[in-house]
């Protein structure tokens, strides 16, 4: 579905080069590779000697890094990001890497997640001083880094230390004087990867901005590890002792590029074998099957295929319309839908056809959608979700903040039926979707996280408790 129309929206992406003459050039194509995990904001910090040169800027890449931009970026590492954000994260102060500058050295900062106890964290921190500048979870890190002073630890330390007190989903990428940090949770929710370039290291939220530079990806990040890469080469270290693995199962479902493998695991093969698994448990009389474009391709490819119902193309995205999703009204965002995807008539008048979709989260351009198929001439629309119904809130980086917003939350499937007007409404089961991804079925939930199809999460979300005693946050 397309994610800009329904409120479905990852944070960001994330990306770091050390070791190359032309790392702001490379993190230029890397962020572009990423573009589509955020649009309205992206940044470049390169590191030349001890200064941190710095460009960012609301827009996409290509918009923010036009002109001479990226030759005032002089360096050889760099970190950058592209960044979704949600109603409190407006404006550029907000947009990342974050740079913080003192006379013990300089910091900078991007992050892809959501720290869940932020709130609290920025509250004491608040309590013993610290002054906010932006509504950034990424600044919360920095502050932390700051508040542990003690004369004996490295900076490493100090990063180390800070990272043991977050909770939730974070893929941090840091720059400092003497090096380029990389940091993922314990639980590994979000995609993060270490590749080569030649001498040069790289790291990106997704493989497929590895393919973009030439890069080779090395491994995935792994749960509680901070890797060190400075002019000595790649060192390992341990913030945090690892957890279940939970990597994000949407994902898999809808937010990576079909070309990015995650663990190992290309998208585009796990969302085709959805499509199949999904046409395994339901049996549809029809004459056409169609995805709705881009993420639905690979799965109703798989539906087809194992259906045995041919695949069409019975619906159509304008890829040259405005960013239509900036306006937050539900009026402009029903209009959208007419404006990105039209269907081909030729294709499914008088048809019977199978609509396969990612997922449905408000319900309402699904309607649209399936309004469209018919008015296009379909005789049934028959909706098949590649994946189970979203009935929870994420706080892990995606923007569903409530339940309110998600159409299958206390509805049957027969009641969100009625409510997208399609003819039939079919879902796939969860252990369905595990099996068809394909981790490894010894981990826990093979190793994703099912928090929005089960309210079950895998970290702490709110906490009553005090907040850690100043001791264990200021050494």
């Amino acid at each position: 579905m397309l994610a800009e129309l329904r409120g479905l929206n990852e944070e960001c992406g994330v990306f770091g080069i050390w070791g190359h003459e032309d790392a702001a050039q490379i993190s230029y194509y890397g962020l572009h590779a990423l573009q589509h995990r955020g649009q309205e904001g992206a940044g470049i910090v390169t590191k030349e000697g001890k200064k941190l040169h710095v460009v960012k800027d609301e827009g996409l890449v290509n918009e923010v890094f036009s002109g001479d931009a990226i030759k005032n970026l002089k360096g050889n590492a760099a970190i950058g990001q592209v960044r979704y954000t949600t109603e409190n994260g407006r404006g550029i102060e907000n947009v990342q890497p974050l740079v913080f500058r003192s006379t013990t050295g300089s910091l900078s900062i991007a992050l892809n997640g959501n720290i869940v106890n932020a709130v609290e964290l920025r509250e004491h921190l608040e309590r013993q001083g610290s002054i906010f500048q932006t509504a950034s979870d990424t600044e919360v890190l920095a502050h932390l880094v700051k508040r542990t002073t003690s004369g004996t630890l490295t900076q490493q330390d100090r990063v180390k230390k800070a990272l043991a007190l977050l909770k939730g989903a974070f893929a941090f990428v840091m720059l400092t004087d003497d090096g380029l940090m990389v940091a993922q949770d314990p639980n590994t929710i979000r995609p993060l990867s270490i590749g080569k370039m030649g001498d040069a290291w790289v790291v990106a939220s997704e493989t497929c901005a590895f393919d973009i530079i030439g890069a080779e990806c090395v491994r995935s990040v792994e749960p509680g590890e901070l890797i060190i890469i400075n002019d000595k080469g790649m060192r390992s270290e341990r913030f945090a002792e690892a957890s279940d693995r939970a990597m994000c199962s949407m994902e898999y479902v809808y937010f990576a590029r079909p070309d990015s493998n995650i663990d190992g695991i290309n998208i585009h093969s796990a969302r085709k074998r959805c499509g199949k698994q999904l046409a395994r448990e339901v049996k549809i009389e029809a004459d056409v099957v169609t995805g709705v474009p881009d993420s639905s391709i690979s799965a109703a490819i798989g539906f087809s295929e194992e259906s045995g119902i041919p695949y069409e193309l019975g619906l159509i995205k304008n890829r040259y319309v405005g960013r239509t999703f900036i306006q937050p009204s539900q009026e402009l965002r029903e209009k959208g839908v007419k404006m990105k995807l039209s269907p081909v008539q030729q294709v499914v008048e008088g048809k019977r056809v199978v609509m396969v979709d990612d997922s449905i989260v408000r319900g309402t351009t699904s309607k649209r959608i399936v309004r469209m198929l018919k008015e296009a001439g379909a005789k049934e629309v028959h909706v098949v979700i590649a994946s189970p119904p979203l009935v929870s809130p994420c706080y892990y980086g995606v923007d569903i903040s409530t339940d309110s917003e998600l159409i299958a939350t206390n509805r049957t499937v027969e009641e969100v039926r009625d409510l997208i007007e399609a003819d039939s409404l079919t879902f796939l089961s969860a252990d369905g979707m595990l099996k068809a991804i394909g981790r490894s079925p010894e981990m826990k939930n093979c190793g994703q996280c099912l928090a929005c199809f089960t309210g079950n999460y895998p970290t702490e979300i709110y906490s009553d408790t005090a907040m850690p005693h100043e001791k264990e946050i200021v050494r």
